[in-house]
Protein backbone atom coordinates (compact mmCIF):
# COMPACT_ATOMS: atom_id res chain seq x y z
CA UNK A 1 0.00 0.00 0.00
CA UNK A 2 0.88 3.33 -0.92
CA UNK A 3 2.25 5.82 2.00
CA UNK A 4 1.64 9.25 2.06
CA UNK A 5 3.52 11.61 3.86
CA UNK A 6 2.55 14.55 4.89
CA UNK A 7 2.01 17.08 8.06
CA UNK A 8 -1.47 16.16 9.00
CA UNK A 9 -4.76 17.88 9.76
CA UNK A 10 -4.96 21.24 11.04
CA UNK A 11 -6.94 24.56 10.56
CA UNK A 12 -9.47 22.66 9.58
CA UNK A 13 -8.38 20.53 6.25
CA UNK A 14 -7.09 17.11 6.16
CA UNK A 15 -3.64 19.14 5.59
CA UNK A 16 -2.39 22.71 5.82
CA UNK A 17 0.11 22.19 2.77
CA UNK A 18 -1.58 22.54 -0.82
CA UNK A 19 0.84 20.11 -2.12
CA UNK A 20 0.29 17.33 0.52
CA UNK A 21 -3.78 17.98 -0.21
CA UNK A 22 -3.39 17.90 -3.60
CA UNK A 23 -1.48 14.64 -3.23
CA UNK A 24 -3.77 12.87 -1.20
CA UNK A 25 -7.18 14.16 -3.35
CA UNK A 26 -4.89 12.83 -6.06
CA UNK A 27 -5.16 9.59 -4.19
CA UNK A 28 -8.88 9.60 -3.19
CA UNK A 29 -10.34 10.73 -6.58
CA UNK A 30 -8.00 7.88 -8.55
CA UNK A 31 -9.35 5.10 -6.09
CA UNK A 32 -6.14 3.90 -4.54
CA UNK A 33 -6.01 2.53 -1.50
CA UNK A 34 -3.12 4.88 0.70
CA UNK A 35 -1.81 5.13 4.56
CA UNK A 36 -1.34 8.29 5.42
CA UNK A 37 1.60 9.16 7.68
CA UNK A 38 1.38 12.62 9.69
CA UNK A 39 4.04 14.49 11.72
CA UNK A 40 6.23 17.51 11.49
CA UNK A 41 8.82 15.28 11.72
CA UNK A 42 8.84 13.93 7.78
CA UNK A 43 10.32 16.72 6.65
CA UNK A 44 13.65 15.40 7.97
CA UNK A 45 12.92 11.90 6.35
CA UNK A 46 12.05 13.85 2.76
CA UNK A 47 14.38 13.30 0.04
CA UNK A 48 13.87 16.38 -0.91
CA UNK A 49 13.80 18.37 1.88
CA UNK A 50 9.68 18.59 1.75
CA UNK A 51 6.36 17.59 1.77
CA UNK A 52 4.55 15.58 0.45
CA UNK A 53 6.39 12.52 -0.43
CA UNK A 54 5.03 8.88 -0.81
CA UNK A 55 6.65 5.38 -0.80
CA UNK A 56 5.11 3.03 -2.52
CA UNK A 57 6.68 -0.59 -2.79
CA UNK A 58 10.21 1.02 -1.44
CA UNK A 59 9.85 3.93 -3.71
CA UNK A 60 10.47 7.10 -2.66
CA UNK A 61 8.67 10.05 -4.58
CA UNK A 62 8.87 13.19 -4.18
CA UNK A 63 6.89 16.15 -4.75
CA UNK A 64 2.96 16.50 -6.14
CA UNK A 65 3.87 16.90 -9.42
CA UNK A 66 6.39 13.64 -9.47
CA UNK A 67 3.75 11.58 -7.85
CA UNK A 68 1.26 12.83 -10.19
CA UNK A 69 3.16 11.16 -13.11
CA UNK A 70 4.11 8.18 -10.73
CA UNK A 71 0.12 7.58 -10.18
CA UNK A 72 0.02 7.61 -14.29
CA UNK A 73 3.02 5.91 -15.45
CA UNK A 74 2.31 3.07 -12.52
CA UNK A 75 -1.33 2.82 -11.86
CA UNK A 76 -2.90 4.34 -15.29
CA UNK A 77 -4.60 7.50 -13.60
CA UNK A 78 -5.36 10.30 -15.96
CA UNK A 79 -7.31 13.31 -14.20
CA UNK A 80 -7.50 14.95 -17.58
CA UNK A 81 -8.08 11.98 -20.28
CA UNK A 82 -11.78 13.71 -21.17
CA UNK A 83 -9.83 17.56 -21.84
CA UNK A 84 -8.68 18.02 -25.54
CA UNK A 85 -5.48 18.90 -25.69
CA UNK A 86 -6.03 22.90 -25.33
CA UNK A 87 -7.58 22.32 -22.08
CA UNK A 88 -4.81 20.12 -20.91
CA UNK A 89 -2.71 22.76 -21.76
CA UNK A 90 -4.89 25.41 -20.06
CA UNK A 91 -5.15 22.82 -16.66
CA UNK A 92 -1.14 22.83 -16.81
CA UNK A 93 -0.62 26.26 -16.58
CA UNK A 94 -3.60 27.59 -14.33
CA UNK A 95 -2.40 24.88 -11.80
CA UNK A 96 1.43 26.31 -12.01
CA UNK A 97 0.31 29.63 -11.53
CA UNK A 98 -1.97 28.78 -8.91
CA UNK A 99 1.14 27.20 -6.98
CA UNK A 100 3.68 29.70 -7.73
CA UNK A 101 1.26 32.38 -7.24
CA UNK A 102 -1.98 32.21 -4.61
CA UNK A 103 0.04 29.63 -2.76
CA UNK A 104 2.61 32.18 -1.74
CA UNK A 105 -0.49 34.39 -0.73
CA UNK A 106 -1.45 32.03 1.69
CA UNK A 107 2.13 31.51 3.16
CA UNK A 108 1.98 35.27 3.33
CA UNK A 109 -1.01 35.41 5.26
CA UNK A 110 -0.68 32.62 7.75
CA UNK A 111 3.00 33.41 8.14
CA UNK A 112 3.87 36.89 8.06
CA UNK A 113 0.47 38.76 9.03
CA UNK A 114 0.59 39.71 12.85
CA UNK A 115 -3.18 38.95 12.91
CA UNK A 116 -2.67 35.02 11.72
CA UNK A 117 1.01 34.18 12.79
CA UNK A 118 -0.03 33.43 16.22
CA UNK A 119 -2.63 30.93 15.43
CA UNK A 120 0.21 29.60 12.72
CA UNK A 121 2.94 29.25 15.47
CA UNK A 122 0.74 27.49 17.90
CA UNK A 123 -0.19 25.28 15.50
CA UNK A 124 3.11 23.84 13.98
CA UNK A 125 4.92 25.03 17.05
CA UNK A 126 3.44 24.03 20.03
CA UNK A 127 3.74 20.84 20.93
CA UNK A 128 6.93 21.60 21.28
CA UNK A 129 8.50 22.29 25.01
CA UNK A 130 9.71 25.97 26.39
CA UNK A 131 11.67 27.46 24.71
CA UNK A 132 12.48 25.70 22.17
CA UNK A 133 9.12 26.43 20.44
CA UNK A 134 9.71 29.88 20.55
CA UNK A 135 13.30 29.68 19.05
CA UNK A 136 12.71 27.42 16.45
CA UNK A 137 9.22 29.49 15.74
CA UNK A 138 11.06 32.68 15.31
CA UNK A 139 13.62 30.67 13.14
CA UNK A 140 11.30 28.89 10.93
CA UNK A 141 9.45 32.81 10.59
CA UNK A 142 12.36 33.95 9.36
CA UNK A 143 12.93 31.57 6.74
CA UNK A 144 9.58 32.23 5.34
CA UNK A 145 9.78 35.88 5.51
CA UNK A 146 13.13 35.50 3.44
CA UNK A 147 11.46 32.64 0.92
CA UNK A 148 8.86 35.61 0.26
CA UNK A 149 11.27 38.60 -0.63
CA UNK A 150 13.29 36.03 -3.01
CA UNK A 151 10.21 35.09 -4.72
CA UNK A 152 9.26 38.16 -5.12
CA UNK A 153 5.91 38.79 -3.29
CA UNK A 154 7.46 39.72 0.39
CA UNK A 155 8.79 42.83 -1.16
CA UNK A 156 5.16 43.75 -1.61
CA UNK A 157 3.12 45.95 1.13
CA UNK A 158 0.33 44.26 2.76
CA UNK A 159 -2.42 45.94 0.69
CA UNK A 160 -0.41 45.50 -2.51
CA UNK A 161 -0.09 41.78 -1.76
CA UNK A 162 -3.95 41.56 -1.42
CA UNK A 163 -4.78 43.41 -4.25
CA UNK A 164 -2.79 40.84 -6.01
CA UNK A 165 -4.52 38.17 -4.35
CA UNK A 166 -7.79 39.72 -4.81
CA UNK A 167 -7.23 39.44 -8.96
CA UNK A 168 -6.12 35.86 -8.57
CA UNK A 169 -9.29 34.83 -6.75
CA UNK A 170 -11.13 37.11 -8.80
CA UNK A 171 -9.63 35.21 -11.78
CA UNK A 172 -10.32 32.15 -10.51
CA UNK A 173 -13.95 32.45 -9.75
CA UNK A 174 -14.89 33.91 -13.32
CA UNK A 175 -12.96 30.66 -14.65
CA UNK A 176 -15.24 28.44 -12.74
CA UNK A 177 -18.18 30.52 -13.55
CA UNK A 178 -21.52 28.46 -12.72
CA UNK A 179 -20.05 25.09 -13.57
CA UNK A 180 -19.20 21.97 -11.42
CA UNK A 181 -15.81 21.80 -12.10
CA UNK A 182 -13.75 24.05 -14.36
CA UNK A 183 -14.00 22.03 -17.37
CA UNK A 184 -17.78 21.62 -17.04
CA UNK A 185 -19.31 18.25 -15.05
CA UNK A 186 -16.22 16.09 -14.77
CA UNK A 187 -13.20 16.76 -12.17
CA UNK A 188 -9.47 17.73 -13.94
CA UNK A 189 -5.95 17.81 -12.11
CA UNK A 190 -7.16 21.78 -12.48
CA UNK A 191 -10.14 20.94 -9.63
CA UNK A 192 -7.86 19.14 -7.68
CA UNK A 193 -4.87 21.94 -7.19
CA UNK A 194 -7.73 24.81 -6.97
CA UNK A 195 -9.69 22.60 -4.42
CA UNK A 196 -6.14 22.16 -2.45
CA UNK A 197 -5.44 25.78 -2.24
CA UNK A 198 -8.81 26.90 -2.02
CA UNK A 199 -10.04 24.43 0.71
CA UNK A 200 -6.85 26.20 3.03
CA UNK A 201 -8.47 29.60 2.78
CA UNK A 202 -12.72 28.64 2.44
CA UNK A 203 -12.86 25.83 4.61
CA UNK A 204 -9.55 26.84 6.65
CA UNK A 205 -10.61 27.44 10.67
CA UNK A 206 -8.67 30.51 10.34
CA UNK A 207 -10.68 34.18 9.46
CA UNK A 208 -8.39 36.65 7.64
CA UNK A 209 -9.10 38.97 4.91
CA UNK A 210 -7.71 36.64 2.75
CA UNK A 211 -10.21 34.18 3.80
CA UNK A 212 -12.63 36.28 3.58
CA UNK A 213 -12.17 37.54 0.09
CA UNK A 214 -11.91 33.94 -1.18
CA UNK A 215 -15.06 33.58 0.74
CA UNK A 216 -16.75 35.86 -0.50
CA UNK A 217 -17.45 34.40 -4.25
CA UNK A 218 -20.49 31.68 -3.67
CA UNK A 219 -19.38 29.53 -6.75
CA UNK A 220 -15.55 28.95 -4.81
CA UNK A 221 -17.52 27.84 -1.80
CA UNK A 222 -19.81 26.08 -3.44
CA UNK A 223 -17.02 23.76 -5.16
CA UNK A 224 -15.06 23.27 -2.08
CA UNK A 225 -18.22 22.50 -0.33
CA UNK A 226 -18.91 19.58 -3.08
CA UNK A 227 -15.31 18.50 -3.18
CA UNK A 228 -14.91 17.98 0.21
CA UNK A 229 -18.09 16.36 0.83
CA UNK A 230 -17.72 13.88 -1.54
CA UNK A 231 -13.93 12.77 -0.80
CA UNK A 232 -13.61 13.81 2.62
CA UNK A 233 -17.52 13.28 4.20
CA UNK A 234 -17.21 16.30 5.79
CA UNK A 235 -20.03 19.02 5.96
CA UNK A 236 -17.85 21.80 4.83
CA UNK A 237 -21.08 24.30 5.29
CA UNK A 238 -20.47 24.03 9.17
CA UNK A 239 -16.70 24.64 8.57
CA UNK A 240 -17.44 28.08 6.68
CA UNK A 241 -19.88 29.18 9.08
CA UNK A 242 -17.63 28.42 12.19
CA UNK A 243 -14.91 30.09 11.19
CA UNK A 244 -17.00 33.13 9.72
CA UNK A 245 -19.22 33.32 13.17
Amino acid sequence: MIKLYGFGANFGVADPSPFVLKTDLYLRVAGIDFESVTSMSNLSKAPKGKLPFIEDDGQLISDSFFIRRHLKEKYGVDFDEHLSAEQRASAYLVSKALDEDLYWCLVYSRWIREDTWPLSKQAFFGALPFPLKQIIAAVSRRGVRSALNKQGLGRHSDEEIQQLYTQSIDSLAQLLGDKSYFFGAQMSSLDITAFAILANLILSEIDNPFARIARSHENLRHFCQRIQEKYYDVSAEAAITEATA
